[in-house]
Parts: C-alpha cells; structure tokens; sequence
C-alpha cells in the first residue's frame, strides 16, 4: 500500500475525510504565519570569501597585521581524529560526496543524493567540468596533497618574471612547506606490501630512463606507519582516503592557517555561509550577500556585511564566476575586460593503470609516494604520479597514474543573464598537445607494452586544478588588487595564468599568496585595508 493510500484509509477510518482534513491543515496553515528569513546587517574591517590556501593565508597574515578579519566559507568543517568517521567510502559514497548545489552528472553518471553541504563541488561547461572543494580547507580537504615547487626555468618561462623566483625560493615556498610540514614517505612504509604499486611504479619508471622521486606531502607518515601496526582503521594505507583523510594527520589548510589565524582572536570564522552576490556600494564600500544554510541546504538567515576590504578566494570557479555576474548586472561596474579569460586545467589527466602480471594489491598505500618530475624542457614540462585506488577486496591488478603539465590552451566564461551565471567554454582538442604528445608517452613507458591504459578524461573531459579567469597581469596585479577595483582582491586560484608550472597548484597558489600577503601588510594596511 502507498504512503498517500494509508494515510486515506487511515483518515476515513478515523471518521474524517481526506478533503476535510485538507482543509483542516490548510486552516491551520493559515493561522499559523509562515517563519520568515531574518535578515542581518553587519560592518567589517575586511571580508574574506572562501577557506582554501588563498583564503585561509590572507585571513591569517592579516590577523598578525592587526586587521580583524571575517573569514565566510560556504560549506561544514570536517574534524577529523583516529577512527573517525568524518568522510564517506569513496566506494559506496553518500550525501557527504556532493555538494548540494554541484552538477548532479557526476564522472559521466548521475547522482542522487538528498541536499547536503558535501565535499565536491562539480561544475559543468562545454567540453570540460571543473571539480572544486567545499569545507573549511577548501581544495585541501580534498587533495592528494601533493606539494611541488616549480623549477626556475619552468617558473620563468610561464609566469611573470617579476614575482621573483629566487625571492619565493628563498622566503615563500620554504615558508608553506613549514606551515604544511611537509615531509616524504618513510622507506620503513614503503617497504610494507600495501605500498607495492608505489615500488612497482618507481621500478618501471627508472627502467624507462625517466627520474623518479619522492613527493613532498603534508602528512605526518606516523599515522599510516600506525595503520600498518593495526592502531588505527586503514585510510592511508589502503586508498580509502581519495576523498579526505579520516584518522588525521593530513595538515590541510583548516588545521594549519586557519586553526592559526582563528588562535589570533582577530578571525571569525563562518561556515555555511554562501556568498550569493557582491556589489560595490554608493559609498564605496563593498556589499557582501550571504546564504546562512544548514547542512542540508535550507536558508537560516539573509546577510548583508559591507567591508571597505574584499579579499576573493573562493576558487577559480567560483570568484570567477561571483565578480562576472556582478559587472553583468551592474553591480561593481568598470571591471577589467579580461575577467573570465586565461583559464586552464593545469593539462590535468588521469588513466588507470592494468597490468595483468602485476601485484599491485587489494589494498593499495597512499596518498601518493613516488612521481617523476620531467622538467628539462620548460616548454613540455609535466608531471606523472602514481596513486592509489580504494580497497576493492581483491587485487585487480590496477592502480592509477595522474598527470599534469604545461600548456597554453586557454578557456573563458561568458556571463548569462537569462541563467545569471558565468559558463566556462573550453576548446575540446585544448590541452591536446601537452597530453598526448608528453604526458601519455611517459605514462606508456612507465605502464610498459603489455599494460592497458584507461584515459579517464576522454569519457569524462575534467579538470580537478581549474586556474585562472581573474588572472595576474590583465585583471590584477600580481599581489591580487583587482585593476581599478581599490580594496577589492583576488587570492586563489583565479589569479593563476592557467598552469602551475608543471605542479599541482597548492603550493604555487600558497606560494603566491604569502608573497602578495607580504607586500598588502606593508603597503595597503591602514590606507585600503
């Protein structure tokens, strides 16, 4: 029997019919007024939007500056601890995956979950998704965690000269590594059966004649080395964190800059708070919209904050996206021209690797371990990793190799009134030349003849290091003020000019902003901030 016809059966049964009952409930509802959304209206020295490297480094430095500082991220924390239980199975996930607001199609397939303010955000546009966090720790939250620095030339040769390599090598990028501790996997862990793929991965690779190194991660390996030793649930060891680490020890931006910045007194940090506009008000000061929601996406209150200061750092995506639906409605007017262009994936690919004679294991250790850096050639710089896949009971024989690399393919978004939004268009054949002329002979000759490689990207054309579209240069300068924009800044991946120097782009966007954070404290604190 249905819902609707017991509830009939059991109204008749109780002398009382379904039409009275309705009007019964709709008397009710009438006498009952409907709960109305407060609105609020607060003032701030400085507004920060999104919780990622960008977000989390601003609100940090200018925190020790003595700025006091809102810090609004639009989805939950994630506490983790050993045991935990705070991220879903990447095989069986729920409403925890995806969150409520992303495109449903998800990898090529729909998915059903009921609104929730999970981890993924995906974003769809013609030919390409761009998959991006939500959480406090932004992409963190979600990464491998692989933290590479540029080399020099690659550096030079793709962004501009004047942020000062040396200058970074010497101050900024050692600076991240040690607010992310960074540090490789032990020989005793690699040396354990679960980390086989890793060891087969490095064998083939210097058979190929290519360079093969251990990956910088922001991990204390003693969590996985306790793993090992049964003191805590598998989730490094056995590739069951792709989609966040449950036992801890993962140094993601929450519980490095954030958890500093909210220990100076002067960070209020808001979750669930959903930028929906900005807008530059008669005054000049910058108008900031926000959904207040619960977990399951249902609105608590309307905000409305103004700021002389607006740091955006939100994600490529979604900055992008918020400062081009306000110059196309008018509300910030004289916005640079380029907003929305120099976009790129980071030439990101991912195959998965099957060789039938090889043991890579059921159980497969991660994060990540070994990689090989080919970066000789700042014009065909790229990167081939090997990573884990979730336990999937038995050994497969396979595992997954991820590239990325160099390019200049360069995507933009337009701003649609009718669905009053920024869509991203993408050449199809974009990064064509990088990935299959580089990135796939280095992952053939590592797989080797008698493998099968699946393009993972050629079913489902993706991107999880989206870059660009407010980039340094044409919409800002290279410390993040937004050209003829005073107090309004972008400090994310938005401000990247479409790659991350053959890296994954953490450490270049931390990098970045340490720098730009340097010179705001010295020059624009007291005046613009």
């Amino acid at each position: 029997m249905s819902r609707r016809a017991f509830l009939g059966g059991a109204a008749a049964a109780a002398g009382t019919t379904v039409a009275a009952a309705a009007v019964a409930s709709a008397d009710n509802a009438l006498r009952v007024p409907r709960r109305r959304t407060p609105v609020v209206r607060e003032d701030h020295r400085a507004i920060v939007v999104g919780s990622g490297f960008g977000g989390g480094i601003a609100a940090l430095r200018l925190a020790q500056a003595g700025v006091p500082v809102l810090l609004l991220e639009r989805g939950k924390r994630w506490p983790t601890g050993p045991n935990a239980d705070t991220f879903g199975n990447p095989l069986n996930p729920d409403k925890r995956l995806l969150w409520h607001g992303s495109d449903p199609q998800l990898f090529g397939r729909p998915v059903a979950f009921e609104p929730y303010a999970g981890l993924l955000d995906a974003v769809p546009g013609e030919n390409m998704t761009a998959l991006c966090a939500a959480g406090l720790g932004g992409g963190s939250l979600l990464y491998q965690g692989m933290s590479l620095q540029p080399a020099e030339a690659v550096f030079n040769t793709h962004f501009p000269q004047e942020l000062d390599w040396r200058l970074m090598d010497r101050v900024h990028y050692p600076r991240v590594a040690a607010m992310l501790q960074l540090a490789v996997a032990p020989d005793e862990l690699i040396a354990h059966p679960n980390y086989n793929a890793a060891r087969i991965f490095a064998r083939n690779a210097e058979a190929a004649g290519l360079p093969v190194s251990k990956i910088p991660m922001p991990i204390d390996w003693n969590y996985a080395l306790a793993e090992t030793r049964g003191e805590m649930t598998a989730s490094y060891t056995n590739g069951a964190g792709a989609f966040g680490v449950n036992n801890g020890g993962k140094h993601t931006v929450d519980v490095t800059y954030v958890a500093a910045a909210e220990a100076t007194g002067s960070v209020d940090v808001q979750v669930m708070h959903n930028v929906t506009d900005v807008e530059r008000g008669a005054d000049g000061r910058w108008i900031v919209h926000v959904d207040q929601t619960d977990e399951n996406a249902r609105v608590l209150a309307k905000k409305v904050l103004t700021t002389k200061t607006l740091i955006m750092a939100a994600g490529s995506l979604n900055t992008t996206d918020l400062l081009m639906r306000a110059g196309g409605k008018g509300l910030i007017p004289d916005l640079p021209d380029a907003l929305g262009t120099g976009w790129g994936t980071n030439a990101d690919r991912i195959y998965t690797w099957t060789g039938p004679a090889e043991d890579f294991g059921a159980d497969q250790g991660g994060p990540v371990v070994y990689g090989s850096l080919n970066w000789d050639d700042p014009a065909t710089a790229h990167t081939v990793i090997q990573a884990s896949i979730p336990p999937l009971g038995t050994d497969a024989h396979t595992t997954m190799l991820v590239g990325y690399g160099v390019s200049d393919a360069r995507g933009r978004f337009r701003y649609d009134p009718a669905a009053d939004s920024a869509r991203l268009s993408w050449p199809s054949d974009g990064d064509a030349a990088i990935q299959y002329g580089h990135i796939e002979k280095t992952v053939r000759a590592i797989a080797g003849p008698a493998s099968v490689l699946g393009d993972t990207n050629r079913a489902f054309p993706s991107t999880w290091h989206p870059l660009g579209g407010a980039c340094m240069g044409s919409v800002c300068d290279l410390d993040g003020r937004v050209i003829g924009q005073r107090g309004l800044y972008v400090l994310d991946g938005a401000l990247l000019p479409g790659n991350a120097a053959a890296c994954n782009p953490s450490m270049t966007i931390a990098a970045v902003a340490e720098r730009a954070m340097d010179n705001l404290v010295a020059q624009d604190v007291g005046t613009t901030i």
